[in-house]
């Protein structure tokens, strides 16, 4: 099974929000809204945004909200 995780991830490296989900499109979409959501201040300041796969809900951080 593929999981798609979306993190957000602040300078020091701190997951600030983290998304998962089976669903590839969903995933995509909150991907873009995650970008687009980042102001220009944040994007200066280091924070990133992450798109990866998984192959276990093991894998996923605790402090994801899971969609199924």
């Amino acid at each position: 099974m593929t999981i798609w995780v979306n993190e957000q991830i602040d300078p020091s490296g701190i997951i600030y929000s983290c998304i998962a989900t089976c669903n590839e499109e969903q995933a995509k979409d909150c991907h873009k809204s995650f970008q687009d959501n980042l102001t220009e201040e944040q994007k200066s300041a280091g924070w990133v945004v992450r798109l990866r796969t998984v192959e276990s809900w093991d894998e996923v951080p605790v402090s994801a909200l899971k969609l199924n």
